[in-house]
């Protein structure tokens, strides 16, 4: 029968998804049984993403777009690619024609980029995609292959970070997915949050706990409620892959700029006071909830990006801070009005969606105020278009 086929296929689908996620748990408690009875919620976060094969990202290639868990920037539309084609059109002339994309999802962004590249005659003469997740490899061949097929041929993917690189770094909401550590801040002192097991009925569920802080994490935790005035209880994140990550880049990049964007605030917004159970998110089927715990593997598990803490750690590796901006005001420098007024005369039967999708990209209530655009680099010298106006809508 013509329904037998879809039907066996999400039997299937379900069946594969609830061994993953035993294997997954089963992994988890493992590393809990080896810890004494508890795991640091950064482990807890990096097994949950990406332990290979069982986690959230490496698992499938279900997470983005209208069907999926979210739906990311590229995947709107509304000239984001287009606008952002500028910036890095004039990047690649600083430097040279190279990209790397960082963490690509569907491969919306690497398609779209290359079609508006080409038509402003900047194409790269090689697209490096650095993901960890093979089924998100297959879909990103697949997307570009349908986008642009003639130039798939430009498009590699990357095993490893290059032991040099001259060119364009881009990263698009990958910071917010990296693990961090998550912080109590107490009247008896600080404390690190962690995982471990716990009887309830007559099943062992996932559950909170909390011992003093290493000396490290305990003396930035100090430094941070210093500087912005917290007082407990106070329970929040603090980043350390994140600008490590970026750090790491400050010894690859010869000539050349990071372009990062994502959600977040400045360091003196990050520990605010009314953010006082922090910024963790896990995203589900469109759905938001602060339940990272429950159902690993099956869920996004997200935090906020401290751009202070990023700017620091690339200055001190010694990349030079080329601009901060709310995306809002990076996408208005790039030029995104003159791009949808053209859209408006040469597609006026697709103006609707467009006009719709680049309302969400701008409104401060949607992804304009709450998403930045940082970027980094080495041996530019010139004024980036994108933080040419407007520098001062977002501050460090």
């Amino acid at each position: 029968m013509p329904t037998d086929r879809p039907l066996r296929s999400l039997a299937n689908e379900q069946a594969s998804d609830a061994l993953r996620a035993q294997q997954l748990r089963a992994l988890i408690d493992a590393e809990i049984d080896a810890g004494g009875g508890w795991l640091s919620f950064c482990r807890y976060m990096e097994l949950a993403l990406y332990a290979p094969g069982l986690g959230y990202y490496a698992a499938d290639d279900r997470q983005f777009g209208a069907g999926g868990d979210f739906v990311t920037a590229p995947e709107l539309g509304g000239g984001f690619a287009a606008a952002l084609a500028v910036q890095v059109a004039q990047l690649q002339a600083l430097s040279a024609p190279q990209l790397i994309e960082a963490g690509a999802g569907s491969g919306r962004l690497a398609a779209d980029l290359l079609v508006e590249l080409e038509a402003l005659g900047a194409l790269p003469e090689r697209y490096a995609i650095l993901d960890l997740s093979g089924s998100l490899r297959q879909r990103q061949q697949a997307t570009i292959a349908a986008r642009v097929p003639h130039l798939l041929e430009r498009v590699l993917w990357l095993d490893r970070l290059p032991e040099r690189f001259d060119g364009v770094v881009i990263g698009n909401e990958v910071l917010d997915a990296m693990p961090v550590h998550l912080l109590a801040w107490r009247d008896a002192g600080v404390f690190e949050r962690g995982v471990v097991r716990e009887r309830a009925a007559d099943a062992w569920t996932l559950g909170w706990a909390e011992r003093p802080a290493a000396a490290p994490l305990r003396q930035r935790a100090l430094a941070i409620a210093a500087d912005s005035g917290l007082t407990p209880p106070y329970i929040s994140e603090i980043a350390l892959a994140a600008p490590a990550w970026l750090a790491t880049w400050a010894g690859i990049i010869g000539r050349g700029a990071l372009l990062l964007l994502d959600y977040g605030f400045p360091q003196h917004e990050y520990y605010h006071p009314q953010r006082a159970t922090g910024t963790l998110m896990c995203h589900r089927r469109h759905l938001a909830s602060d339940t990272p715990l429950l159902d690993p593997g099956s869920q996004d598990i997200t935090a906020h990006v401290d751009f202070s803490a990023l700017a620091e750690a690339g200055c001190g590796a010694g990349l030079s801070l080329l601009g901060y901006a709310t995306q809002a005001a990076f996408l208005f420098n790039c030029g995104l009005t003159e791009i949808l007024a053209r859209a408006q005369t040469s597609n006026p039967a697709g103006w609707p969606a467009l006009a719709s999708a680049a309302q969400k990209l701008l409104s401060p209530a949607e992804m304009g105020e709450l998403f930045k655009v940082i970027a980094f680099g080495r041996g530019i010298d010139a004024r980036l278009l994108g933080f040419v106006r407007n520098e001062r809508s977002a501050t460090l």
